[in-house]
């Protein structure tokens, strides 16, 4: 069976996860898409080129859609799909300053795949991140388990090379999670974060485990701030990209994603940052960790702040 993915959005965060995604070598076509004339076949070939170097097979094609639908026939049944098309943010913007624009955007993206691919899982990267997701499954009218966020794997990966750091040790030795939502309601969850299997607590201050959760939730602030032009990529696309081989592979890999809750935690009809058990089908199950008091509340805190968000993009 011929094994499809295609991206949407050919910045650098869509270009970026294209490539991780062809290199993996396990798809049989990356398909990338972008509404500038040239832009994603440009880049498609470019990467083509590159597949003798570093020993992959999968093939990327580039193809232009426009937001009336056209183009999309390329993309035809991909068995995942990931967005990334929007604006991305700039420095003094925050995630939902971009929410009128974007949710065009993903709306009409949302329904061309659904069109050409609708046995597709969805992978949304767009921000404000919680609501695109949400809007994503209304527009494409999917199964909710078929339609996820990527963001709790890239403040999980941030948090961790924050500690590594602080601490001077490997990242590999240093374990984190977070959950809630990819923003102001973030939910750094400490009691779940370990350094060779010893409690950070045991090699942290309070204080100090409290200014690396604050970097966390201002990890992307952080990025657009120094290089003025555009947002981070790198870490995003690799987090989008490990998602995407959980669900081709089948692997039942547990991750720190946005997904649908429904009565876990005692929260229940919501999109938030969970940890899910993921494959072919998507979100297979959230899985409910064994959290304190105070970080349950906080998760319960972050989803009614979501809900209230994910409410308004219904009329956007």
């Amino acid at each position: 069976m011929t094994k499809k993915v295609t991206v949407v959005g050919a910045g650098f965060y869509g270009s970026t996860t294209a490539l991780r995604l062809a290199e993996y070598n396990i798809f049989d076509e990356v398909v990338l898409t972008d509404i500038v004339e040239g832009k994603p076949e440009g880049l498609a070939l470019d990467m083509n080129q590159s597949r003798s170097i570093e020993g992959f097979e999968t093939k990327i094609t580039g193809a232009r859609t426009t937001p009336e639908g056209a183009g999309y026939e390329k993309t035809a049944n991909s068995d995942v799909v990931v967005i990334t098309a929007g604006l991305p943010r700039k420095p003094g913007m925050s995630r939902m300053d971009l929410i009128g624009v974007n949710a065009g955007i993903v709306r009409g993206v949302a329904e061309n795949i659904a069109k050409h691919s609708p046995n597709a899982v969805i992978i949304v990267v767009s921000n404000p991140l919680d609501e695109m997701t949400a809007l994503a499954q209304i527009a494409s009218n999917f199964p909710k388990n078929r339609v996820m966020g990527q963001a709790g794997m890239l403040d999980t990966a941030r948090f961790t090379n924050f500690v590594a750091e602080k601490l001077g040790v490997e990242v590999g030795s240093v374990k984190t999670l977070t959950l809630g939502s990819h923003g102001d309601t973030m939910v750094p969850v400490p009691s779940r974060c370990t350094v060779n299997g010893v409690a950070l607590s045991e090699k942290l201050s309070q204080t100090e485990i409290d200014e690396l959760v604050d970097r966390t939730r201002n990890g992307g602030a952080e990025v657009v701030a120094l290089l003025k032009t555009g947002s981070a990529y790198y870490a995003p696309s690799a987090a989008a990209a490990r998602m995407a081989k959980a669900v081709i592979e089948d692997s039942g890999a547990v991750m720190p994603v946005c997904a649908w809750v429904d009565g876990e935690y005692g929260i229940s009809g919501v999109y938030l940052g969970v940890e899910a058990e993921i494959g072919k089908t998507g979100i297979r199950k959230v899985v409910e960790s064994k959290l304190t008091e105070a970080e349950i509340s906080s998760l319960k805190e972050a989803a009614e702040a979501v809900r209230a968000k994910q409410a308004d993009v219904l009329t956007l």
